[in-house]
Parts: C-alpha cells; structure tokens; sequence
C-alpha cells in the first residue's frame, strides 16, 4: 500500500475522543507481520489506550494507522478485541501524507515553478 498518514496530527484528532468501536486483533495479525514492529517496545505498550484507524477510499473497511505494537501485545497474550476511534473520512484526508489524490509512493515530491 502506497498511502501514509501522519499518525502525530491524527492522534491529535483522536484526543479525547471515547473509543467509538472494538478490533478484533486476529483479524489483524497477518498484516502485523507487515508492520516495522520493535519488538523491544512491545512489552512497554498499554493496551487500554485505543487504536486509531481511517476509513481508506475505494477500501473494504478501516486501516490502522496507529497502534500495531498493542496489536502484537494482544496477539501475544490472546487478548481477543482492543478499542478503537474510528477517525471520518475528512479526519483522514486531513492527516493524509501521501496516497490516492494526494499522490503515491515517494517520488511526488513537490515539483519546482517552471523557469522562464
């Protein structure tokens, strides 16, 4: 997937917010072993603070953008379901680097005026 979200402004977005749905964390353990995981770090997460996960256009449901080193945690301990916000779709668009209309991969750097 050519898409990245600046998971720092989506975190502000997510403050405060009460946890609006539950994942299922088996439902998500094939693509953990996708994720850059520390595993250093693992034991040092707390579960009880919620994933955060966007709605991708033209997608079949949400994608986690924060919280894959709780899912390993949860994987590991068989905790069945962790907590959730669900940012909306403007939310996304919002915290959205790159992918879909904002372009895909690294090499849309912005391009510099034309010299004349």
């Amino acid at each position: 997937m050519a898409w990245q979200w600046d998971v720092s402004a989506a975190k502000k977005l997510a403050v405060g917010r009460v946890p609006d749905t539950r994942v299922e964390v088996a439902a998500w353990a094939a693509m953990a072993r996708l994720i850059g995981i520390n595993a250093d770090h693992v034991p040092n997460v707390e579960l009880d603070e919620p994933l955060i996960a966007v709605p991708v256009p033209n997608g079949e449901g949400p994608m986690i953008i924060d919280g894959w080193h709780r899912i390993c945690k949860a994987l590991r301990r068989g905790v069945p379901e962790l907590d959730a916000v669900a940012l909306t779709s403007d939310e996304e668009l919002a915290c959205r680097i790159h992918g879909g209309e904002k372009g895909y991969g690294w090499s849309r750097a912005p391009q510099p005026p034309p010299v004349r």
